[in-house]
């Protein structure tokens, strides 16, 4: 999974010998496939996703230093800080 050898961080160092020997496969992907993030949205618009442990506060534009110091205090998981651009 993505993450290894990031930012300058140790890479992920394999054994060549221990590889060919054991006839051992190695397959990597980075986070998710392409097709999951829109499968995901079209579960929630079909409403098939329980998202109600969200909390989502919601700022104008306007208000944006706002919703930067809400974002900073309110800082866990699955507290959101939203900016929505005036309609």
């Amino acid at each position: 999974m993505g993450g290894v050898g990031m930012l300058d961080g140790a890479e992920l160092a394999l054994p060549y010998r221990w590889l060919m020997r054991g006839n051992v496969t190695v397959r990597g992907q980075w986070m998710y496939p392409r097709e999951a993030p829109p499968r995901l949205i079209a579960l929630a618009r079909a409403g098939l996703l329980d998202l109600t442990h969200f909390e989502v506060t919601e700022f104008t534009l306007d208000d944006a230093r706002d919703a930067v110091a809400h974002a900073a205090e309110k800082s866990a998981p699955f507290h959101l800080t939203v900016i929505r651009p005036d309609q």
